[in-house]
């Protein structure tokens, strides 16, 4: 059977163009069509020119957005010796060694990021299979493997987010909430394009941006002018 779209969702989707947006003007119907009752997230979806099935055609990086990400971040930290008091001090929620590895295993997932330092890694690689699809294992390259658990912890608690492509080429990414300003909501994007951009996979051949699109959590996608927001000065975004 189809699917019946509400009144609401349809209202919102008759006030999007099938046109690429400027940048600014996106986000603010991006704010116009986020009418449920809840507060809603600012997402992006884009369209890379890569087939991630290759590993030089692979992106998994993190991203520190300037105005936060308006989310409260659950950090676990996998630790050892003086860095558990390190981590606790630093204000992560969940602080453990191998214990924590057996709470994990036997099911307890109260966190949205783990951190582990490098002596750990051996011990976490256990893990793999539960956080792996769940795109919470911790590694080098996305800053979830270190031994300067202070700076991570805040980093992250702070609006830094990790994030990949998926096996389609796609990068799907929560860049604020629609109560943002428009402008926060452009600061963010911009940061996230030039993150992508500097970490463009080097088997990447041909045109690289594909589509850009954002939305509101329960609203309409809203094409985004690619080379408008490429071309954006950060000072303009700020």
């Amino acid at each position: 059977m189809p699917k019946t779209i509400s009144r609401r969702l349809q209202a919102a989707r008759e006030k999007v163009e099938e046109r690429p947006y400027d940048p600014l003007e996106a986000l603010q119907l991006l704010k116009e069509t986020a009418t449920a009752k809840f507060e809603e997230t600012a997402e992006a979806h884009i369209r890379l020119g890569i087939d991630p099935k290759y590993t030089d055609q692979q992106l998994r990086t993190t991203v520190s957005f300037p105005k936060g990400t308006g989310q409260s971040v659950r950090v676990a930290v996998i630790t050892r010796g003086e860095q558990v008091n390190t981590a606790s001090e630093a204000g992560a929620d969940i602080v453990g060694s191998e214990e924590l590895i057996e709470e994990i295993q036997k099911g307890m997932m109260d966190f949205d990021l783990v951190i582990a330092t490098p002596d750990m890694m051996a011990k976490v690689a256990k893990l793999g299979r539960l956080l792996g699809p769940r795109g919470l294992m911790p590694s080098p390259k996305a800053g979830t493997v270190t031994t300067d658990l202070p700076a991570a912890i805040a980093e992250f608690k702070a609006g830094k987010q990790e994030f990949r492509a998926d096996r389609t080429g796609i990068v799907h990414v929560m860049f604020g909430k629609a109560s943002f300003s428009a402008e926060d909501l452009l600061a963010n994007l911009k940061a996230l394009q030039e993150t992508i951009d500097r970490n463009r996979p080097s088997g990447a051949k041909g045109r690289y941006w594909r589509s850009i699109f954002v939305s509101a959590s329960m609203g309409p996608s809203i094409q985004v002018d690619i080379s408008g927001l490429r071309e954006l000065k950060l000072t303009d975004a700020a």
